[in-house]
């Protein structure tokens, strides 16, 4: 029987294997890659629903790969007069070069999430009115609620990988969202707050009432504490940051300089350290993508390689890095199953799943009570970061000064200023407390955008500098 996918072709499946495997031939390495996806989004803002969207999408994009060179073609046009221009396309990168097609990535049976087909939801109407009640009872909830904007975000992925020897690798991939984002105001002075979750499952737990109203509750606790928040101090302070989503600056300020193929080009402040000394003793960073249901989870990575639990940093040596097959082939090491790309117009890279520090042995409320003087990061927005230098700028979207070893008054504007490699021999104190975020990452990386989870547990910081807003 014909998959959903290649009976779209109006070629038969043994048609297509001889195409991509006469494409391959001669070079290192290669596939097709198939998608058909549907998208949908809601958007509720200021009182009404302001955007509804749904579309789908499907193509596929053929990739040969000879030595460091890539060759890729991508159509939206599943049809054998399309596969072959791709096919001539890409072979102009194996002239004058023979080599040996790498070996298949290995099989799995493992499913990490749902293969239903679409995903179960609510219809159009229950969906904007959730949207709708979510408005309406932050309002009634406090008055000092000037705007509400939350939205609804659906998709389903269907994917098969061809290889130039004729194996055939399908994964279904679900995915939903829910963000709620709250303005509250008194007299001239407004402040906001944002929550968000979701991951590769239905709509079920999320859209249960008890579960949109903790979302709701949180966005609008973070913006009433911003509210009362003072301006930041600048300066250079001990820091204690918050379990969960604040794994975001490890993802950044670390990950990414992980990436197998920074690491061959020797362009990441990681590279040529494999096997030393690069952050305190007792830290240890893993990228896992088997992960049930996370959102940076997948079965198989998008060149059909079985994701798996990759250490990175262990007890503070770099032992790992997150590697694609092509990086992995060059650089003697073995594929990780982290060839990622964004969809089929897109050549998969080194790219992270969920990526997070493990536990350590002290509790959050002994970190707090350690320092004198510092600052509590419980949340992030944007950041910045520069992969081969390691350099790196967060902005904090709820902090608190902690005096005397407490937690006191709430701060605004907070900027950590740093350096990755740097900042991780600055961790003194690992919690027993990790956590993965709510399921809202998104990682961008040479124009690429891919779903990521991030995750750590409560950490101390010595000496990080911090721009402050405090005159």
């Amino acid at each position: 029987m014909r998959s959903p996918l290649t009976e779209q072709f109006d070629i038969s499946d043994d048609r297509i294997r001889r195409i991509v495997a006469d494409a391959i031939q001669g070079a290192d390495d290669g596939e097709l890659f198939l998608e058909y996806s549907e998208s949908e989004a809601l958007t509720f803002d200021n009182g009404r629903l302001k955007t509804a969207n749904f579309s789908t999408d499907q193509g596929f994009g053929l990739r040969v790969v000879a030595g460091e060179a890539s060759g890729y073609a991508h159509a939206n046009e599943l049809s054998e007069a399309a596969l072959l221009r791709a096919s001539d396309a890409v072979a102009t990168v194996k002239h004058g070069y023979s080599g040996v097609l790498a070996a298949a990535p290995q099989r799995t049976n493992r499913h990490l999430y749902s293969d239903e087909n679409p995903i179960p939801s609510p219809a159009f109407d229950a969906k904007a009115r959730l949207l709708q009640d979510m408005d309406a009872w932050l309002r009634a909830k406090d008055p000092r609620v000037r705007q509400v904007t939350a939205s609804l975000a659906s998709s389903w992925q269907q994917v098969e990988i061809v290889r130039g020897d004729g194996q055939i690798v399908r994964d279904v991939r679900p995915m939903v969202r829910i963000n709620v984002s709250v303005v509250v105001g008194e007299g001239d002075r407004q402040e906001s707050g944002s929550y968000g979750f979701g991951g590769r499952t239905g709509f079920g737990e999320f859209i249960a009432e008890d579960s949109w109203k903790h979302a709701a509750g949180e966005a609008l606790r973070q913006a009433l504490v911003n509210l009362e928040a003072m301006p930041a101090p600048a300066g250079t302070f001990d820091i204690v940051l918050s379990s969960g989503w604040p794994g975001v600056m490890l993802h950044e300020a670390v990950g990414h300089g992980l990436e197998g193929d920074f690491n061959r080009k020797k362009t990441s402040a990681f590279a040529g350290l494999m096997g030393q000394q690069v952050a305190a003793k007792g830290v240890t960073v893993v990228d896992d993508g088997t992960i049930a249901e996370r959102r940076g989870s997948l079965t198989v990575d998008d060149e059909g390689t079985p994701t798996n639990r990759t250490v990175l940093i262990e007890d503070g040596k770099l032992v790992g890095y997150m590697q694609d097959r092509q990086n992995a082939r060059l650089m003697g090491m073995q594929p990780t199953g982290n060839g990622r790309r964004e969809g089929y117009a897109h050549q998969p890279m080194p790219r992270m799943t969920n990526t997070y520090m493990t536990a350590g042995p002290y509790t959050p409320e002994e970190i707090i009570a350690s320092v004198s003087k510092g600052i509590y990061a419980v949340s992030f927005g944007g950041g910045q970061v520069d992969i081969t230098s390691g350099k790196f700028v967060f902005g904090c979207t709820e902090a608190y000064m902690i005096e005397n070893g407490k937690v006191t008054r709430p701060i605004k504007g907070a900027m950590l200023i740093g350096n990755g490699p740097d900042a991780m021999h600055r961790v003194t104190m690992v919690g027993n407390d990790m956590k993965l975020d709510t399921g809202i990452g998104n990682c961008g990386k040479a124009g690429q955008w891919v779903p990521v989870g991030v995750g750590q547990p409560h950490l101390r910081m010595n000496q990080i500098t911090v721009g402050g807003t405090q005159v």
